[in-house]
């Protein structure tokens, strides 16, 4: 988890002096790997820095570990060097010389998942570390997010962004804009499932499904019982049995279960209700072996998150978003990783 996140990490100096980036792949050898799934993309990205950041702000928020702020800011430098200066930001860069994928289907500037991550990234870097220049990025992005016909997996990322400032700085205007963008993600419908895209159909995928629990949080604040029921009714239908199973599918990755988490634990903050306690904790257990190959996708003591499972077996390899996604997931394992580290030199070995 951190160590594997700690060795992923690497100096980008074409981004700054101290900027850092992640590097998306590791084979079973832990040897770094390119993304490669639409053509070449890039060695490294902000969809991932922008998670790694979220997690270590979040990380020094709880311990006061200032190698985990740096650590932060490494980060940071990274994403506010892909910031294009209009709210939008480029994901990918080629190499490690910092040659930007500009034209890239999974890299051009745009309202995208990683323009939403970013957004995430930017929200916690003003409010945990500070610094202007990420609340400047945050209000050029809000105001670029504004655009219609946005997915809803990509609007609930926009909607965490804003809850994050919402509840920090209250305001008129980012009232009415919680409520329009919950709005918009209620449209996204099929029946009681809130879907992930217009086109979708059946069941939807879990990558980054995070509707329910951005709707129960909007709801709790803007007094909405209608946006709590409607993410309860489709939380019980898209997450409960595959929680109670397992996750018994063909493949399943961190990320899917890292968004199942979220939601169960933001519905149980929200109702108070204990059986989404239950099967939050119950979801969390997956990473340590209550999943259809019956093997540990954490590995403790190598402390490094494995890509999934793919076919009742585990995925040999394991990338940034694994191990980020798993931190998230299993915040208070991550603390007390955290704590249990010697108080002087590099933390991981991130210096």
């Amino acid at each position: 988890m951190l160590r594997q996140l700690a060795r992923l990490t690497r100096p980008l100096p074409a981004a700054g002096p101290r900027a850092l980036a992640i590097a998306v792949y590791a084979d079973v050898r832990d040897d770094i790997q390119p993304a490669a799934e639409a053509g070449f993309e890039g060695v490294a990205c902000v969809d991932d820095a922008a998670r790694g950041c979220e997690l270590l702000c979040d990380l020094f928020a709880a311990t006061g570990d200032l190698r985990l702020r740096a650590w932060a800011e490494g980060l940071l430098e990274f994403l506010l060097w892909m910031h294009d200066g209009s709210g939008h930001w480029i994901n990918f860069v080629y190499d490690w010389t910092g040659h930007r994928n500009v034209d890239g289907r999974t890299s051009e500037a745009g309202v995208n998942f990683w323009q939403g991550r970013a957004l995430n990234a930017m929200a916690k870097a003003w409010l945990i570390l500070g610094d202007q220049r990420a609340r400047d990025a945050l209000n050029l992005g809000m105001q670029a997010a504004g655009q219609p016909a946005v997915p809803s997996n990509v609007r609930a990322l926009h909607v965490t962004a804003l809850l994050h400032l919402f509840v920090a700085e209250p305001s008129v205007a980012l009232r009415s804009q919680l409520s329009a963008w919950s709005d918009e993600i209620l449209e996204s419908r099929f029946g009681d499932l809130l879907m992930n895209s217009p086109d979708e159909r059946g069941a939807p995928h879990l990558w980054g499904h995070i509707q329910e629990a951005v709707l129960a949080d909007a709801g709790a604040l803007l007094d909405r019982e209608d946006l709590v029921a409607v993410a309860e009714r489709s939380a019980d239908h898209i997450f409960v049995g595959l929680i109670e199973s397992g996750f018994r599918a063909g493949q399943v990755r961190p990320y899917d279960v890292q968004s199942a988490v979220f939601v169960m634990d933001r519905l149980a903050a929200v109702t108070g209700r204990t059986e989404y306690g239950r099967l939050g904790r119950q979801a969390r257990m997956w990473f340590d072996g209550r999943n259809p190959s019956g093997r540990p996708v954490y590995d403790r003591f190598l402390g490094r998150v494995a890509d999934g499972i793919d076919d009742l077996r585990v995925n040999p390899n394991s990338g940034a978003e694994s191990n980020i996604v798993a931190g998230l997931a299993l915040a208070e394992d991550a603390v007390l990783l955290v704590q249990k580290q010697p108080t002087t030199g590099p933390l991981f070995g991130v210096a």
